[in-house]
């Protein structure tokens, strides 16, 4: 069982910055590859940022220049910097995860609650 809890959500004015956090804790053998995603009321969740075990990342191509991913996989952390904000990058952000329970076995998907950006103009 994984568990993972997002920090780091706030209001900023378009321009700013913010940085999430997300931390896994659990019994787990190893974490694989762990993303953001985010929702904003009425449209569909997509994915954000994401990084492999090894460091590869993939963005969306409207934060590309803008987000940086990261992750520290002795502490099991995955972080996200957001620079020059807009207000279409409001939504609640998710932190996910791919882990696997032990040697050889294979990979369950896990999800935080979420935590809201909001970005005003």
């Amino acid at each position: 069982q994984v568990q993972l809890v997002e920090s780091g959500g706030g209001l900023v004015q378009a321009g700013g910055s913010l940085r999430l956090s997300c931390a896994a804790s659990g019994t787990f053998f190893k974490i694989n590859t762990m993303g953001w995603y985010r929702q904003a009321p009425g449209n569909q969740r997509e994915l954000v940022a994401a990084i492999t075990r090894g460091g590869s990342t993939n963005y969306v191509d409207s934060v590309k220049g803008r987000f940086t991913i990261s992750r520290d996989n002795i502490k099991n952390t995955v972080d996200l910097q957001m620079n020059s904000l807009k207000p279409e990058d409001t939504a609640v952000y998710y932190c996910n995860a791919d882990a696997l329970k032990g040697w050889g076995s294979s990979l369950d998907n896990y999800w935080g609650q979420g935590t809201q950006v909001t970005v005003s103009s």
